[in-house]
Parts: structure tokens; C-alpha cells; sequence
């Protein structure tokens, strides 16, 4: 093996390679770095190619330098204002929200009021000292006005002037575009230009690692430099970020010789200079930098882009032209999906700050940007690819055919051996998880396969009554809007706590009105003991003897068994003999004590909990398995908890069913207070119960939608992905209404029927353990009355004032 073969073994196992290996492999063609660079951008990104949908926004056109190829920067015009107004910037911004833009792009002059009395006349008319106090102004109001999160190219500055705008920017960037000093000599392209001095540009980078702000970077090519001179640049820029860990991405931009400026004549680099680059790119930064390439200035030659390494387009707007390059139009989205689908790869839309700088965004971002951003993220902490809200949207997206693309080998082998019954490892869930495009239709489609071998045509589900007996607790978990008293976040409603005269009154009517179960579940008030889920029980079997008692979540059984001081299987079996039938797996939020320390700290935790379930399954009470997710949880966390639940199930065999909750954010204190995502996305909802379904099986055979979580709409929808049940009819919703849902508080039998039919299946009634309904309690369902209205008693000492 040569040593250039030996070198290119190294980088392709994703190792670093030296700046003298990098050196000696510049002497390669494209053609010989092409597999290499494509298989490492593969290793790091996968099948997904990102862009940023912006706004660009020439906050001013002039500038102090003087660089021989730009048409962007030009002297004061008469009659033209030097800066866009305040209005005219907030105005550019909310037309780009309308058409979904995330990001707004602040590109601008260096320093002109060092250069233009205009500019400093007009700084003063507008009330401001210099560009950069007018900047961080009107980019706050971008933000407060509009949403959209602003990333600033505002030219050479220092680290005061750069800690300032990290306050309104969640990133900012400089091209260092060459690292050739000889080139800002005269002749130069840069001759007459101070702030392109690379000495001057690689200080701002500098300056921008040492405050910690994401950051963009990269080449201009074909303006006069060598391609040694470019190996220069990026080994300068690679020795910044491994100081800092700043740079999100590298830009390979080519030259656009444009009328009217000294290099109108110049010669443009040919696309395979291009290809060189970006594939000599990716070598020197590895497998997870992002490496881009802004497609309108090579619309030709995508195809053959994407073969070289990038995973990013940059920043693409439906709404405002390039205005560095405005005789290269913006592609329409949806041509560059079919040109990157062309290329065996999905177009997936990004923010302005990538997701692995978003990940530590106690590190990257400064606090008052964090909620805006998380409001735009999702789970992978690229852009929410649609406006739906679990609990709260009553429509669901509508699914754009995306370009028609082979879907991933590795990911049919994932499903295949899922259908088959092997146990999936972690990176295999999450693999599911970060289907989209084809792959995520290939998963859904799968998920119901499998659905339709397992448990047929038939689709069940339960009559059955909410009892939340009370909402005062003393715990504090951030994610929930129910709960009220003195130490929690008191946030809707009165502190409430149920008499067993009312709670038995409500068990008597869901029993008259044809329900087989009632649900009771509640907060841990402080005055309860053990003794009161015994007395609830006792009180309830008092009066409907064949009521199935679905009681008490793993938390409030642990608490229970605290307060007596008895181990978790006495108070059970008590419990058992009080009457209660079976338990709801609730309070399992995420089976992962990273994202419980950050949504339920006070909670029990993960084993305690499984503890709990073990123990049940062991006493003869059978239990649902429960997930709620999509708050500050990641893939990685959904795949572990669901092993979790398939690790259980298989030494105990207790669990039900399956019940994916989709996390209902709108009145909810973490998101109130700008510590979560807005709730999953569709796309992820419909995941979680099609990977839930592949990964869960043999063991678990039952995966439930929730109506109250994903509407009526959304049940239809789910039916497609895996599900076989829908849940129960609940007469009364408390819980999730609290944090803001409108889907309402009952479902009827004859509303249930009507969803499974319409989607060519079969109805079924069942019990809370999926035997069928008996014939007398279905009748009575379909002729029930209407509820009697509830009233919750309100309990004076716990309010607050």
C-alpha cells in the first residue's frame, strides 16, 4: 500500500490526519479523494443535507474596503438612505415568517461611518453611535417582533464588540476567504480592503472562540489563490476550532465574476476546483464538521457537489434575493429537495445554529436566546418541519410527496430484522427515530405490516372514567400544569381534593353509562398516606363491585408504601385486596435519569420506578407502559427507555399495551419558562408508535394512540403507523387540559367506532386487559346519558394568594 493509500485508509476510518498528511494527500485529484470525503460525510451526517430557509437582510451597503470582485458594497447614492430602517428591517423579517423562515441573515459594510460622512449622519439621525449600536438594535427587535433568529456577518470586529451581538445573534460569521497575505498586496483582489487582511480576519475567529460563539467560516476560491494556499487557509481555521470548538461550519464558495467590477474578466474556478476543495475540506475537518456550498453559485453541478463531502446548502430564502450575489437566484426548495434526493440524500431544513452547538446551549447561547430557539427546534435540533402542536392542533400536516429517493439499505435491514424478532440495539432505535422522507414512510409502512400479522384488522378500545382525585402535590415536576399547592407551579385552577362521597358518585355513573374501568390517578398531596389509595379502593368496590380499579401510578404506590413504611409488594398485595386491578405505567415520563434530573428532579427515578412495575407485574397486577416525550428528551433517550420496557416485559410479562404521549407544552412551566421544545412534531408522534411497535415486538403486542394528545385526526393517521388500539372513551380529561390541550374530555363509543371504520378496520370494545367488553356493558355505552357535571371542592389552605 502507497503511503497516499495509507492516509486515505486513516481519514476514511474518521481519524485525524496531520498537517503534513494533509499536505502530502493536496497532491491528489478529486478523483482520487471523492470515496473517501463522500464516505466520511456519510459517517457524520448520514443521508441528510441541510439548508437554513432565511431572510437576508442588507442592514447597509456600504462599506470601508474596497475588495475588486464585490457589486454588494457600493459608495452613498443620492437620494438612497445609507441603512435600512428599523421598520424596514422588521418588515423584511415578518415577511419571511410567513413563508416559514427560521433565520435572518444580517450581512453588512465594515465599519462605514470610518469611511462615509453619510453614514455617520445617518447613525446620528437614527439615534445610534456606530453600525454595530445599530445592529444589536434592530436584531433585537427581530427577535421580539418576529421570532426569527438572527445570524450576523457584520466584518472584522473584536471581543467586546463580538460578546455584544452574541446577545442578538444565536451565530455569527466571517469568510476568512484566503490566509494568502500576497494577495491584499497590489493587484490584489483585496488590494485597498483592511478588514481582508487574513491576519485581521483570523483574529475576529479568534475573538469569536474565546466568547464562545457558534461561528461560520471558509473559502472564497478562484480569486488568485493556489490550492496550497487553500490547504493554508483550512489548517489555520482547523488550528481556531481545535482551540475552541467554535467553528459550526466551513464554506467552499466560488467566485462569481461579476459586470462593473476590476475582475469582471476574471476567470470563474472550474467545478472540479470546487469538488477538490470541498472533498480536501472534509478530510481536514473529519466526519462531523459541516461542510457547505451555497447552491446558487453552481445550480450545474449539485449532483456532483454532494459526491465531494458537503451535508449543507447554506442558507436559502423564498423570499429575499442574494444580494452579495444577486445575478444567482435562490433555488426553489423544492427543486433543490429533488436535485439532493437525485443524489441519494434527503434535504432536511436547519437553524441558524447547528444542532451540535444547540445540544450545549448553556455553553453557546446567551440565556435570552434559548427559549426563542428551542420554539423553532425539534428533536434533532434541526427546524420543526411543521406547526403542529400535541393537545392543541385539531388539523393535522399535510404530507408533501418528498422527491422519490431509494431509501437507506441499512435502515430496511434495521426493519427486517425487527419483523423478524431480534432485539434492536440502541443506535438501531435511533436510527428509526431519524427517519424522514422515504424512510420515514418505509417505517410507518412497516410498523402497520407488522401491526396487521400481529393483531389483525381489529382496532379495540376501552369505556372507561378519569378520576384525578386531586391536583394539590408537593412535588415540582417542570413539565406538568396540573398540579397545584404551595410548592408547585401554580399555574390554572384551584387546588382540589375529592371526598369519597364524589368519587364514588362518578364511579356509579361511568358504571350506568356502560364503563367497564375507572382510570384514578392524582397528585401526591401531603397529607396522603398509604392508608387513603386503601380507603379509595374500598370506597369504590363499595359501590361498583364490578368496576375494574385501574389505580395509582408507580409513583404514588412508592410514596404510598413510604408513608406506612412497608416495602413496595406488601403495600400491593394490600392494595389488591382492597380491591385495586391494575395499574397505570404512568410517571415514567423518560426512563432516563439525564432528562428526569432536568423535567422531575424530586421524582422517583428510573430503577425505582421499574422497581415498582416488577413488583406489580410479581403480585399478578398487570400495568400499561407509558413514554411522554418531546420536551428537552432526544432520540437517544426514547431508544433506551423503550429497552427499558422491553427488558421488563420480558422477565415479567405484565405490560398491557403501550402508550406513547406526546408532550403538550402550551401551559406546561418549562415552556412557559423557555426550558423546552414546543412539544414532538408530527412526524416524530407518528414515529414513536411505529418504532415503539417494531421494537417492542414479539413482547408487547398492544400500541395505543391517544386521542386527547393527537385528536381525531391524528388517531386516523396513526392507524397507518402500527396502531391497533385507541385508548379509552375517559368521560373526563383534567390532566392534559390543564397544559392547554382543546381536544375535549370524552370520545364517545360511537365517535370511536366512527374513526376505526373510517379507516377500513373493525371495532372492538374491550376491558382494561383486552378480553372483549361484555354485550350488556357495550349496549349501555352506546345509550349513555350525558355527565352529570363534576364539581372539584376547593381546598382554601393550599391556594395561594
Amino acid at each position: 500500500m502507497t503511503e497516499t493509500a495509507a492516509l486515505l485508509d486513516t481519514a476514511a476510518r474518521g481519524e485525524r490526519l496531520s498537517d503534513e498528511a494533509i499536505l502530502l494527500l493536496s497532491a491528489l485529484e478529486f478523483a482520487d479523494l471523492r470515496n473517501v470525503a463522500a464516505a466520511l460525510r456519510d459517517r457524520g451526517h448520514g443521508d441528510l443535507i441541510s439548508y437554513s430557509r432565511k431572510v437576508f437582510i442588507p442592514l447597509t451597503q456600504l462599506c470601508r474596503d474596497s475588495c475588486h470582485y464585490c457589486t454588494f458594497a457600493h459608495p452613498p447614492k443620492k437620494g438612497e438612505r445609507a441603512y435600512l430602517t428599523p421598520d424596514q428591517v422588521v418588515a423584511i423579517a415578518a415577511e419571511g415568517r410567513k413563508f416559514g423562515c427560521k433565520e435572518a441573515l444580517f450581512t453588512l459594510g465594515d465599519k462605514p461611518e470610518l469611511r462615509y460622512r453619510a453614514a455617520r449622519e445617518e447613525l446620528t439621525e437614527l439615534g445610534f453611535e456606530s453600525t454595530v449600536d445599530y445592529l444589536e438594535h434592530v436584531a433585537q427587535r427581530v427577535i421580539r417582533e418576529t421570532g426569527l433568529l438572527p445570524h450576523i456577518n457584520a466584518g472584522v470586529m473584536d471581543e467586546e464588540t463580538l460578546r455584544r451581538l452574541r446577545r442578538v445573534s444565536v451565530s455569527q460569521g466571517i469568510m476568512l476567504e484566503t490566509a494568502s497575505e500576497r494577495l491584499s498586496a497590489r493587484g490584489g483582489p483585496h488590494f485597498g480592503s483592511p478588514d481582508k487582511l487574513p491576519s485581521v480576519r483570523l483574529e475576529t475567529i479568534r475573538a469569536a472562540g474565546a466568547s464562545a460563539i457558534p461561528f461560520t467560516s471558509g473559502l472564497l476560491i478562484g480569486i488568485g489563490e493556489t490550492r496550497r494556499e487553500r490547504i493554508d487557509a483550512l489548517l489555520k481555521l482547523r488550528a481556531l476550532n481545535d482551540e475552541f470548538s467554535h467553528i459550526q461550519e466551513i464554506i467552499i464558495q466560488n467566485f462569481r465574476a461579476k459586470p462593473g467590477t476590476k475582475m469582471a474578466s476574471a476567470p470563474e474556478p472550474e467545478l472540479e476546483e470546487q469538488l477538490w476543495t470541498v472533498a480536501m475540506s472534509r478530510l481536514i475537518f473529519g466526519p462531523a464538521m459541516n461542510i457547505q456550498s451555497p447552491p446558487n453559485l453552481r445550480p450545474d453541478g449539485l449532483v456532483d457537489i454532494v459526491s465531494a463531502g458537503v451535508n449543507d446548502w447554506g442558507g436559502i430564502s423564498p423570499v429575499t434575493p442574494d444580494h452579495v450575489n444577486p445575478e444567482a437566484p435562490w433555488p426553489q426548495i423544492v427543486d433543490l429537495a429533488r436535485h439532493t434526493a437525485d443524489a441519494g440524500k434527503i434535504l432536511v431544513e436547519r437553524l441558524a445554529i447547528y444542532p451540535q452547538p444547540l445540544e450545549d446551549s448553556g455553553r453557546w447561547l446567551d440565556p435570552g436566546l434559548v427559549a426563542p430557539t428551542l420554539l423553532h427546534a425539534d428533536s434533532a435540533l434541526l427546524a420543526r418541519s411543521d406547526g403542529w402542536i400535541a393537545g392543541y392542533s385539531l388539523a393535522i400536516p399535510e404530507r408533501t410527496p418528498a422527491p422519490r429517493r431509494r431509501t437507506s439499505a441499512p435502515l430496511a435491514n434495521i426493519i427486517t430484522s425487527a419483523r423478524a424478532g431480534r432485539e434492536l440495539t440502541e443506535r438501531e432505535i435511533v436510527r428509526l427515530f431519524e427517519a424522514r422522507g422515504d424512510d420515514f414512510e418505509l417505517v410507518c409502512s412497516a410498523a402497520d405490516e407488522l401491526r396487521r400479522e400481529v393483531c389483525g384488522d381489529t382496532v379495540s378500545y376501552v369505556v372507561t372514567r378519569n378520576i384525578n382525585y386531586t391536583n394539590i402535590c408537593y412535588f415540582k415536576c417542570r413539565f406538568c400544569a396540573f398540579s397545584k399547592g404551595k410548592l408547585s407551579e401554580n399555574l390554572r385552577g384551584r387546588p382540589y381534593n375529592l371526598d369519597h362521597a364524589e368519587i364514588q358518585r362518578r364511579c356509579h355513573e361511568a358504571w350506568s353509562r356502560g364503563g367497564t374501568e375507572v382510570c384514578l390517578q392524582g397528585g401526591i398531596h401531603p397529607d396522603y398516606t398509604g392508608q387513603t389509595y386503601l380507603d379509595i379502593c374500598a370506597a369504590i368496590r363499595a359501590v361498583t363491585p364490578g368496576m375494574h380499579i385501574h389505580a395509582f401510578s408507580p409513583l404514588e404506590i412508592h410514596q404510598g408504601a413510604a408513608t406506612l413504611g412497608i416495602p413496595v409488594p406488601e403495600f400491593l398485595a394490600a392494595l389488591k385486596d382492597a380491591g385495586l386491578s391494575s395499574l397505570p405505567g404512568t410517571a415514567a415520563e423518560i426512563l432516563d435519569d439525564e432528562v428526569r434530573a432536568i423535567i422531575c428532579p424530586d421524582k422517583i427515578n428510573t430503577s425505582q420506578w421499574l422497581e415498582v412495575i416488577d413488583a406489580a407485574h410479581r403480585a399478578g397486577l398487570k400495568t400499561t407502559a407509558t413514554i411522554m416525550f418531546g420536551h428537552v428528551d432526544r432520540p437517544i433517550h426514547w431508544a433506551r427507555h423503550l429497552i427499558h420496557i422491553r427488558e421488563q416485559q420480558k422477565k415479567t410479562g405484565g405490560f398491557t399495551e403501550f402508550v406513547p404521549l406526546p408532550f403538550v407544552p402550551m401551559e406546561t412551566p418549562m415552556f412557559l419558562k423557555g426550558a423546552s421544545r414546543q412539544g414532538p412534531t408530527f412526524r416524530e408522534a407518528m414515529l414513536m408508535h411505529a418504532v415503539a411497535r417494531l421494537t417492542l415486538h414479539p413482547h408487547i403486542t398492544n400500541i395505543q394512540g391517544s386521542w386527547v394528545k393527537m385528536g381525531q385526526e391524528g388517531l386516523r393517521a396513526l392507524l397507518k403507523a402500527g396502531v391497533n388500539d385507541l385508548g379509552g372513551t375517559l368521560m373526563e380529561e383534567t390532566i392534559t387540559r390543564s397544559a392547554g390541550a382543546q381536544h375535549g374530555q370524552e370520545l364517545s363509543p360511537s365517535e370511536m367506532v366512527e374513526i376505526i371504520r373510517s379507516q377500513g378496520r373493525r371495532p372492538r370494545q374491550r376491558n382494561t386487559l383486552y378480553e372483549d367488553a361484555e354485550e350488556t356493558r357495550v349496549q349501555r355505552a352506546f345509550q349513555a346519558a350525558p355527565l352529570t357535571p363534576s364539581v372539584n371542592t376547593p381546598v382554601a389552605r393550599f391556594e395561594r394568594a
